[in-house]
């Protein structure tokens, strides 16, 4: 009888803890979740992402050769262009990332220079972290990234929609995002299909914009569902 008693009140506990996050779950993906859509590649693609960039001021981007920014208050970054270096901080640990070659790059921990495979494994991390973090940041300017394909998408209400997929590179090569413009060709949300999330088509904000002090435009917020992700402390030089 206390064992019939006992496995009752566990499978009571986690049926109280799952149901309600499958039942929200299920609904998340009935309501959103969608087939990547096809497009066509060739000039009509290239010339709505050219068009997006420069309504984004990209020559003001590319001579901005220092961006400094915080990720969710969580992730630092000091990110020198010009020399495809970025320090990365979080925690206890810095990371002098070589974005060349990452076998050049310096960990520290507590000040402490590491080796090893401790050393490797914050390594990897930093990577990870600067990959995802920096994309949250500068994800328009990249989509005539090599191996990057475009391709222009009729969305629904008949305007044109820029779907970018990443064939290599990064940390999830193959991912796709449907850029959504607003009538000036500036970025507005995306929507992605991506390998992290098992619903497919979930859109981001791409709407809180602020234009530094080179000129550059760089976002400072993300609406994602119910979640919000925070760019702040943005400091740029050219």
């Amino acid at each position: 009888m206390k064992i019939n008693k006992i496995l009752k009140i566990f499978f009571g506990v986690v049926i109280f803890f799952t149901l309600p996050s499958l039942l929200l779950y299920g609904y998340v993906y009935f309501k959103y979740n969608e087939e990547l859509p096809t497009g066509i590649q060739g000039e009509q693609a290239d010339t709505l992402a050219h068009d997006m960039l420069k309504a984004l001021d990209y020559d003001s981007f590319k001579t901005t050769n220092y961006i400094e920014w915080s990720f969710e208050k969580r992730h630092h970054y000091k990110w020198k262009k010009a020399e495809n270096t970025c320090e990365v901080y979080w925690k206890d640990y810095k990371v002098n990332l070589d974005l060349q070659e990452y076998s050049k790059s310096n960990v520290y921990v507590h000040g402490f220079k590491m080796e090893g495979e401790i050393a490797q494994e914050i390594l990897d991390k930093a990577i990870k972290y600067f990959n995802n973090d920096s994309f949250w940041l500068v994800a328009p300017y990249k989509v005539f990234d090599e191996s990057v394909e475009r391709r222009i998408v009729t969305l629904s209400n008949n305007n044109k929609g820029l779907l970018v997929t990443y064939k290599s590179g990064g940390s999830t090569p193959g991912d796709s995002y449907l850029w959504l413009l607003d009538n000036t060709g500036k970025p507005k949300a995306f929507k992605m299909w991506v390998s992290i999330l098992p619903i497919k088509g979930l859109e981001a904000s791409w709407s809180d914009w602020t234009t530094t002090e080179t000129g550059a435009q760089l976002p400072t917020f993300h609406k994602f569902l119910v979640l919000g992700l925070e760019l702040d402390n943005i400091k740029v030089t050219e």
